[in-house]
């Protein structure tokens, strides 16, 4: 069976930028996210690896709501200036590249699915929890920085609804880190509290006599904008893509050593 390690690039890259001492150390940083490249292979050893980097393009997410991800940061120029050295080193230790041409968390989602349909299994390594709407038992997610799958249970836990009920959740309550509003005046306690009563979106929206009159006008008023939110929120799978698998085979130059 084919498992195909995806790598949210810049996720990866810029958190290990962050802790470089000096933020013009371009070749510390191409060392780190060398080594951090070889010992994901050594972990999970796949058959094939890919980085996926974000495009400049503006993505369709802020054409639709264009306060989507307002007041990020943009990259620090040495990091800007050093990404293509970056890429070009990475293709000599046989990791590819793939670019989206504006938001990776798309194409991500899009190949993991992908590997699914051909009962291939996918892991995306990235600390971005928006990953974890995708429910497939051959889908899982890698937290590179502390070693560890993502612990789907303890994030139900932590959200207070089930997984099925993650994107019904941003919809009502918003995400904060990527400024998508919700509905205002519904944070996410309240907003798990309904889901857990009501379970579905369809469901609230359609049981607004059974709440309490504020509450009900918050929802009323509010559900267009939970619409948009979910939309937002929600991962592109089907996006056409001229990838050939085979282009992105793992390479390990010493398969029976357990250290390569």
């Amino acid at each position: 069976m084919n498992k195909f390690l995806i790598i949210d690039a810049l996720n990866l890259v810029r958190r290990i930028y962050a802790a470089i001492p000096d933020d013009t150390d371009m070749q510390s940083l191409t060392e780190r996210v060398s080594l951090a490249c070889t010992k994901l292979l050594r972990v999970h050893r796949p058959t094939h690896v890919a980085m996926v980097w974000d495009g400049d393009e503006i993505s369709w997410r802020k054409q639709l709501y264009p306060d989507y991800k307002k007041g990020r940061k943009p990259m620090p120029e040495p990091l800007a200036m050093g990404l293509a050295a970056l890429q070009a080193h990475l293709s000599t230790i046989n990791i590819g590249s793939i670019y989206a041409a504006a938001e990776a968390d798309d194409v991500i989602a899009t190949l993991a699915m992908k590997m699914t349909k051909t009962q291939g299994e996918a892991i995306i390594v990235s600390t971005d929890k928006g990953f974890s709407q995708l429910n497939h038992r051959h889908i899982s997610q890698w937290d590179h920085f502390n070693q560890q799958y993502l612990d789907i249970v303890a994030l139900e836990q932590k959200f207070g609804v089930d997984r099925n009920q993650f994107l019904d959740l941003m919809a009502l309550a918003g995400d904060s880190g990527n400024k998508i509003p919700g509905i205002a005046g519904i944070g996410p306690k309240s907003a798990a509290e309904l889901l857990k009563t009501f379970r579905t979106l369809p469901t609230l929206f359609s049981s607004l006599s059974n709440l309490g009159a504020k509450q009900a006008k918050k929802l009323a008023e509010g559900k267009e904008m939970a619409r948009l939110s979910y939309k937002l929120a929600q991962l592109q799978t089907d996006l056409p893509l001229n990838i050939n698998l085979k282009d992105f085979r793992a390479i390990y130059s010493r398969p029976d050593n357990p250290n390569n």
